[in-house]
């Protein structure tokens, strides 16, 4: 394929590629460099016959790159790591209600333990319901970094309250 038949195709093509790309992706930026990729291997294939198939292998190209952006999104977008059930149930049994209970009682002491940024990290997931994106905005730090700081902040809340004993105090270990 020529320069001037890789322009001709990008002109005639380029704005439905985006947009199907841009649907498929959720994502104006992710289409734009799955699509600039798209042309780049339509143009390594160096094939002239293929002129009268550009416009399928240049989709079927971007279709299978798209699929690539999403698995990836999909391996590296983990999901929330399981929190804590922090909130009393009325619904539940009264035992269950002072241990939940205990257990608000003592999260600002365990807090106080973490360093400030991975303790407000976790307020901000946990307790304000932010999103990890939303909180890293606030913080200044990337998403990865905030899931590291809320992964933290529950393995110490879990430990703590695992010490728990049904009287409220913090069993002795020896």
């Amino acid at each position: 394929m020529t320069g001037a038949q890789a322009a001709e195709l990008m002109r005639n093509l380029n704005t439905t590629l985006i947009r199907l790309l841009q649907l498929r992706l959720g994502s104006y930026e992710d289409a734009r460099d799955v699509a600039q990729e798209a042309y780049a291997r339509l143009l390594n294939l160096g094939n002239d016959q293929v002129v009268s198939f550009q416009r399928a292998l240049l989709f079927k190209i971007a279709q299978n790159l798209a699929t690539d952006v999403l698995r990836r999104r999909a391996y590296t977008e983990l999901p929330e790591p399981e929190g804590l059930e922090l909130w009393p149930d009325p619904e539940v049994d009264p035992e269950r209600s002072a241990r939940a209970r205990r257990v608000i009682e003592r999260l600002p002491a365990v807090l106080a333990e973490l360093p400030p940024r991975c303790a407000e990290a976790f307020r901000l997931v946990r307790m304000e319901q932010c999103s990890f994106k939303e909180a890293g905005e606030r913080l200044g730090l990337t998403d990865r970094m905030v899931r590291i700081h809320v992964a933290r902040a529950l393995a110490l809340c879990q430990s703590r309250f695992d010490e728990l004993t049904d009287d409220g105090r913090t069993a002795e270990h020896d």
